[in-house]
């Protein structure tokens, strides 16, 4: 009898998800995401509850959490999806040696299931070619509610003592802390509400165990300091953090450079009134807890990285050398001496629509550099600037690479042979340049965040961070959040 009456009950409450699902109400918007799962309401086979890896065990196009003829157990081990904690791995024992809500099967297996694997040129709903989705978390996750959330930059830090993988996501409203160990179950550890009010520009570097986050046009925001250690001892997670240490000594900020070998931040993008007119602001951050104001750079500067140079020019060897993405140029400057900062050398190029951001090959020949307004400007595909940065007092033009689409590149690292962009409706490309020597640089794959298009629009993936051990790359798209994706095989 209880058994009927079981069936019963899973059954009734089953109608009336099935109902909620076919009741979908007509949105203006053209792409509709109900749950914010990352998958529209047109494709989704459950639309108004999450359920991204769109699992439908009996292919009737109604999904498991959906569908009262399934259950939602991904791995057949008896542990319900949303209390297992390795769902996609079976491990009924749910071992958590560490008691980080990992169970050790997902954290210890290198061969974990990707979210959706990339066959057929589509990972679920979205577009790929050789990289698999391994994890995503939502903007209505990672984010408050407060002013329409939307996604910005990313960066991310490893634990150097436990080995963890975390990503740093910053939100229009606020910066989320995820960890992203285990990619195919990212937690979401809290978040560090902005200083002011809500940018559209908002970013986060490291240094030294500390995340340092500036936002632009938004007042008397200056720079949270954040330890990220912290991250190590979070007992119930979600949890909302303060920040650890404010430095007000600038108001709003588009961008923050570090250079790591030094100790020094730089706050690019200031007011264009301040006493260096926008340009770079010399911040001492030895003590991350202490900041202190070291002078500035005058120009401009929208973005910028500062490296301590070993590249093929001798006489700046050593040195602390600033490459500034300027808005209307490239500019080279020498930043050692803190008190009397010297431009060094500028360049700019044709049919320049907006100077952007850079990154050096890792030789330090060659600077990669993104326009951001060339695509809507001259009509033609993704644009990608390369200079011959071999002699820093002569810097020359070396060649133009055009991508695939007409989409708009917004920032781009480089680590070893690959450069990764972040081409906003076109999402994440690999391209390698391994032959930029002779001119060749060759799109070896990609993520596409934004299935709906390629368009030439400010829509999709904003930034990309690569850098760690794992393999792991994590992508921040405007209007879906947080991807966590990885070669495929």
């Amino acid at each position: 009898m209880k058994t009927l009456f079981k069936t019963f009950l899973l059954l009734s409450l089953s109608i009336v998800f099935v109902q909620s699902c076919e009741d979908e109400p007509v949105d203006p918007v053209i792409v509709v995401d109900s749950d914010n799962d990352g998958v529209p309401d047109g494709i989704d086979n459950c639309p108004n509850i999450s359920n991204p890896n769109q699992e439908d065990s009996d292919s009737d196009g109604i999904g498991d959490i959906c569908d009262p003829t399934n259950d939602t157990d991904s791995d057949n081990d008896g542990v319900a999806n949303d209390v297992d904690n390795c769902p996609n791995i079976p491990n009924p024992d749910q071992l958590d040696s560490d008691n980080d809500g990992i169970g050790d099967a997902c954290q210890n297996n290198p061969g974990l299931t990707p979210l959706y694997p990339c066959e057929n040129g589509m990972a679920g709903p979205y577009p790929c070619d050789g990289y698999d989705l391994m994890g995503y978390l939502p903007v209505s996750v990672l984010a408050n509610n407060m002013g329409n959330p939307e996604g910005s930059d990313i960066w991310g830090w490893t634990d150097p003592t436990t080995g963890k993988e975390y990503a740093l996501v910053a939100m229009t409203n606020s910066t989320a802390f995820v960890d992203v160990t285990d990619p195919t179950n990212p937690i979401f550890l809290g978040r560090l509400d902005t200083a002011t009010s809500t940018s559209f520009w908002r970013d986060v570097k490291v240094y030294d165990n500390y995340a340092f986050i500036v936002a632009d046009n938004v007042g008397a925001h200056g720079m949270q300091v954040f330890d990220l250690t912290r991250l190590r001892n979070v007992a119930n997670p979600p949890e909302n953090f303060t920040s650890d240490a404010h430095y007000t000594g600038f108001g709003s900020a588009h961008n923050i450079v570090i250079n790591e070998n030094s100790g020094y931040a730089y706050a690019v993008g200031t007011s264009r009134g301040g006493t260096y007119g926008g340009g770079p602001l010399f911040i001492n951050i030895q003590n991350p807890l202490n900041p202190q104001d070291e002078g500035g750079f005058f120009g401009y500067a929208h973005d910028a990285q500062v490296v301590t140079y070993n590249g093929p020019d001798s006489d700046y060897s050593g040195r602390e050398i600033l490459i500034g993405s300027n808005e209307n140029e490239v500019v080279i400057a020498d930043i050692t001496d803190k008190g009397n900062p010297v431009t060094i050398s500028t360049i700019d190029y044709n049919n320049i629509g907006y100077v952007h951001q850079g990154w050096f090959t890792e030789d330090m020949k060659y600077f990669i550099l993104g326009d951001e307004t060339d695509e809507m400007g001259f009509g033609n595909n993704t644009r990608t600037i390369v200079f011959d940065f071999s002699d820093l007092d002569n810097p020359s033009f070396k060649m133009d690479y055009f991508g695939p689409t007409s989409a708009i590149d917004h920032n781009g690292y480089v680590k070893g042979n690959i450069y990764y962009q972040a081409s906003y409706a076109a999402g994440l490309r690999i391209i390698d340049i391994s032959g930029i020597n002779s001119n060749t640089m060759t799109e070896t794959g990609y993520f596409d965040t934004h299935p709906e298009n390629n368009n030439t629009s400010f829509n999709g993936a904003w930034s990309v961070y690569p850098y760690f051990a794992s393999g792991n790359i994590i992508v921040s798209d405007i209007e879906r959040g947080l991807f966590i994706v990885r070669p495929s095989n």
